[in-house]
């Protein structure tokens, strides 16, 4: 009989607590146990990236990590990045820009370029083509990818601009001595 483990950690902000053997890897237990079948077993060598996840702020490839190794871990799988039924920006811009063909390595590219972006909000074109270097695409050729990591990047920025310039008034304004009337 196999030896089983408990493993627990957060994915997509949810606490899980998961039996599995040791030698379980965590692609299989994602998909086969916790139903979140987002990230794809792709080439079960860690060449294609179809099955990446974000595990504690890495990218990493679940095709070659074992689940007994996530105790204690926080992770998000592309299920992860929409909220409440919204779509996140790099989501939104992979269907905007045609970033995807078939599909089957989007959620890992979308996954892996949500992680480039939080290393490097405003990433070049350079730096995001190094960025996603471990993810394969065989169908794009890559500059519709491209575009969509630079659209969402806009996005994202206009958004965090939007929501300090309130904070910054309201500061601005607190700073500001108030006005005394003038008497003569």
């Amino acid at each position: 009989m196999a030896n089983i483990h408990t493993v627990s950690f957060k994915l997509n902000g949810k606490p899980v607590d998961v039996s599995v053997e040791p030698r379980e890897l965590l692609i299989h237990t994602l998909r086969e146990r916790l139903a979140h079948t987002g990230p794809h077993i792709g080439c079960e060598t860690s060449h294609c990236g179809a099955c990446t996840v974000d595990l504690d702020g890495m990218s990493v490839k679940s095709c070659t990590v074992l689940t007994v190794q996530c105790e204690g871990a926080e992770m998000v799988t592309i299920e992860g990045l929409e909220q409440a039924g919204v779509l996140h920006a790099l989501q939104q811009a992979f269907h905007e820009e045609h970033g995807l063909q078939c599909g089957y390595c989007t959620p890992g590219m979308i996954t892996r370029a949500w992680r480039l972006l939080q290393e490097n909000p405003d990433p070049s074109e350079q730096e995001i083509r190094y960025g996603i270097a471990g993810n394969l695409c065989r169908c794009t050729g890559y500059q519709n990818i491209v575009k969509a990591v630079q659209s969402a990047a806009k996005k994202l920025a206009a958004a965090k601009a939007a929501s300090a310039a309130p904070a910054a008034a309201a500061a601005a304004e607190e700073a500001t001595p108030a006005q005394q009337p003038v008497t003569a």
